[in-house]
């Protein structure tokens, strides 16, 4: 038994699905199978039941799978203790972003983490909060950055900093006249907001309960982007991210308005394992991306 045979059966448990698996082990289907069929030999049990149509798990097949996921997860911190005691900021680090915050944080850190870690390989994966946390908990990704807080207290996290939310009206909405807009202004008014799976659309729920508005009903958006074509053609009004509204282009058809104080917002932080050997690593990460978004300049 080896740590790859253990790598292939949890991928075949979670793609269920052979030409999947082996596409994300990077090896080829037949050696994936034959892998699997000699570890099966080793445990005198049979681990996954093959079909021509489908993929099925046996009983033990899972509970091995959930055995290997743990035994892989030790190994990466034995790795990862080795690696800190060398040199913390090299190697490879998988962090995990949520969708409504990477595609607009990522460039402006990124330059920032490449002068000061040059050593540094970072794995990006984009999912939403709930994959991510499962991610972190299995020892797949060794950081997060998202929206805090999140519904469990099993990781350390620290703050990063606190991202308002703008209004973003057409430019026919007689809203647009306005240079700030108040929590008021809301008040009866129907809110385009994303699907449900993105923590922001809680976020965004939350204010709107506070001005007394309502989801437009009908309507769920699958990202930020869609949001914005949606009030760039004059189909509603929604709360945008600041990070978003830095990185968008001027558009002619779009405003966006900061709210007066106290101004809604969110709270951005990292999340990582408790006791891990890379804490004082990640303070220093942190700390980098702090600088970042302190530098950015206004819009």
């Amino acid at each position: 038994m080896n740590l790859k045979d253990l790598e292939y059966l949890v991928a075949v448990d979670e793609e269920r699905h052979f030409n999947r698996a082996a596409e994300r082990c990077f090896v080829s289907q037949p050696t994936l199978s034959g892998q699997l069929k000699k570890l099966e030999q080793e445990l005198g049990v049979v681990l996954v039941e093959r079909t021509t149509r489908q993929v099925v798990m046996t009983e033990v097949g899972v509970a091995v799978a959930a055995q290997a996921r743990k035994v892989l997860a030790e190994a990466r911190a034995v790795k990862d203790i080795a690696q800190t005691f060398t040199d913390p900021f090299a190697g490879s680090l998988h962090v995990g972003l949520i969708p409504t915050v990477a595609p607009y944080l990522l460039p402006l850190i990124m330059p920032v983490m490449e002068e000061h870690y040059p050593k540094l390989k970072l794995w990006l994966h984009e999912q939403q909060t709930h994959v991510l946390l499962e991610k972190l908990r299995r020892a797949e990704l060794d950081l997060l950055i998202l929206a805090l807080p999140v519904d469990t207290d099993e990781f350390a996290e620290i703050d990063l900093f606190n991202e308002p939310f703008w209004l973003t009206v057409p430019v026919s909405d007689p809203l647009a006249k306005k240079q700030r807009a108040d929590l008021g202004d809301l008040n009866h008014l129907q809110m385009l907001l994303l699907e449900e799976g993105h923590c922001l659309r809680g976020q965004a729920l939350d204010v709107c309960v506070k001005a007394g508005a309502s989801e437009y009903a009908g309507f769920q958006a699958t990202s930020l982007e869609t949001l914005r074509h949606m009030v760039g053609e004059g189909m509603g009004i929604t709360l945008m991210p600041e990070l978003a509204v830095h990185k968008s282009a001027q558009a002619e058809n779009i405003r966006y308005l900061p709210f007066t104080d106290p101004k809604p917002s969110r709270r951005i932080g990292m999340l990582y394992r408790k006791g891990s050997y890379r804490e004082a690593s990640y303070t220093q990460i942190a700390a980098s991306i702090q600088t970042a978004i302190a530098t950015m300049p206004d819009k």
